[in-house]
């Protein structure tokens, strides 16, 4: 392949385009976005350096796709004005065809543009909401987010003319079996559409380090306050928005590691039962404990309030932990298709029934958060069970931006939390938990059952003529007594469950 050099137009040190469909490559030296040209190059203006990422990912690495080969030739990193950053990796497969690798959270998303035809007609973007529904060809999807996202920074060569601080606005749409798309909203719509995927799923070696640089991923950085002057660690530096300085309780902004004053939180005494650092093996899968969060409902001017810790894993990204009235639970996201919620939902072959819908409030933070939280801020919730599993569905908007994030809980025991993070001491519940499985009994229970009834009919019939038939029904009768006790402790149970959700099924007949 036939490689352009040219000068860079800033700084004039060299600079290379090595792949014939690229549009933009940044200068190693000035970090100047130098745009190709017809006859010359042109300059874009400066952006700022993107640093390393905790997967690992970097410019030049290979990999393979559907066994098609490629390599990564760029990234850009954009912000959102609700809080958080991703990053979108650029592929270049054979025959100089892009593909779209975008990194956030811990999740990846490879997509590839798609040339769409006259017949579908793609939405305006002052009319996408979280309602809507986009058709693309005979696939159907649902809108999960709609924003406006900025560049903030960028590096080796790039296949559109991005400009540092540019905006665009996008809709990001959830579609069946885990396939995902974007549009992205400029001179004309362009459709994006792929699939979230693991990065095991692109054959890509991150272990070794980069002949062109030293740096590596940290797996932490120790910094100052900079209103106390105390120490803190950030765990995630990448992508940690807020962090609280244990110190002086204040809220500090996170920029890549570098730390900016916000306000200092009141501060309250917490204790929470798995300490900030702790790490915890769920599912097979080791997380440390970076970030706890208190948050609240109002209901009839009750205060309901319960515990959220947020875990990380290098690999997997973001789950959470969440205690409420000592009732455990993991959270991950999940990718849900869908734009209306009723009163029952599926999910993954499990149908949800709602339980309670309202407005959940942050009351305290501590540690590290991967968005812009402040104490106050609020989203809308639904919150569906189907025990042991809840599916939870927030959604905030802003002025320039809409989301829906759908997460799934899977009930735990205390017994459970105690051999994840080694601890002892975890208190057990009292009353029913929305998502707490209710009892039940094996099979082996009713074929005893059944074959008890069975003797008693033989008993029967083998003296019938002799045999009292009171008799018979008081020893079937005595045989059941189990099942029924069994039956009405069950349903006792169920109806504690709803006792206090607004759609308590229960409710008529109290």
């Amino acid at each position: 392949m036939k490689h352009r050099s040219a000068a860079c137009p800033s700084c004039g040190g060299p600079v290379e385009f090595k792949t014939g469909s690229s549009l933009v490559t940044i200068c190693d030296f000035c970090q100047t976005a130098v745009a190709r040209g017809d006859k010359d190059v042109a300059d874009f203006g400066k952006v700022a350096d993107v640093g390393e990422t905790n997967s690992g990912l970097r410019l030049g690495l290979s990999g393979s796709f559907n066994k098609r080969g490629f390599y990564i030739s760029g990234r850009v990193r954009y912000s959102h004005p609700a809080g958080g950053i991703w990053d979108e990796w650029y592929l270049v497969f054979p025959g100089e065809k892009w593909g779209w690798l975008t990194e956030a959270q811990g999740k990846f998303y490879l997509m590839f543009e798609r040339q769409i035809t006259s017949k579908i007609i793609l939405p305006e973007y002052d009319s996408v909401t979280l309602d809507s529904q986009v058709e693309l060809g005979r696939s159907q999807f649902s809108v999960r987010e709609k924003g406006i996202a900025t560049v903030a920074a960028a590096e080796g060569e790039i296949p559109w003319a991005v400009h540092p601080g540019a905006e665009h606005k996008f809709a990001d749409l959830q579609g069946a079996e885990g396939t995902f798309a974007t549009l992205e909203y400029g001179e004309q719509t362009s459709v994006f559409i792929g699939k979230e995927i693991l990065l095991a799923d692109l054959g890509v070696d991150t272990s070794g380090a980069d002949p062109e640089s030293e740096k590596l991923p940290v797996a932490a950085l120790q910094l100052n306050c900079p209103n106390c002057g105390g120490t803190l660690l950030l765990r995630t530096p990448d992508e940690t928005e807020r962090v609280t300085c244990p110190n002086c309780h204040s809220l500090l902004d996170a920029n890549h590691g570098k730390l900016a004053y916000l306000q200092t939180l009141k501060a309250k005494e917490i204790y929470p039962v798995v300490p900030i650092g702790s790490e915890g093996v769920f599912f097979g899968t080791k997380y440390t404990v970076i970030g706890i969060m208190e948050r609240f409902a109002l209901y009839e001017g009750k205060t309901y309030p319960w515990m959220e810790y947020l875990l990380h894993n290098h690999e997997l990204g973001f789950r959470w932990l969440v205690e409420n009235q000592n009732h455990w639970s993991f959270v991950e996201p999940v990718s849900f298709m869908g734009s209306t919620f009723g009163s029952q939902v599926t999910y993954n072959g499990d149908s949800f029934r709602i339980y309670d819908r309202g407005v959940a409030y942050v009351r305290y933070v501590v540690g590290e958060f991967y968005w812009r939280v402040t104490v106050g801020d609020s989203v809308q919730t639904a919150d569906y069970i189907a025990p042991p599993k809840m599916l939870s569905i927030e959604e905030s908007k802003t002025k320039s931006s809409e989301e829906r994030n759908v997460s799934q809980g899977t009930y735990l025991y205390p017994e459970q939390i105690e051999a994840a993070f080694g601890i002892s001491g975890v208190r057990r519940a009292w009353g029913v938990g929305p998502m707490q499985p209710g009892p039940k009994l094996g099979k082996e229970f009713y074929l005893s059952w059944g074959g008890f009834l069975g003797l008693i009919l033989l008993v029967q019939l083998a003296f019938f003529m002799r045999a009292d038939g009171w008799m018979t029904f008081y020893a079937m009768l005595f045989v059941s007594l189990p099942i029924i006790a069994f039956h009405f402790y069950a349903h006792n149970f169920e109806r504690q469950r709803w006792s206090e959700s607004d759609y308590n099924p229960y409710a008529s007949s109290d």
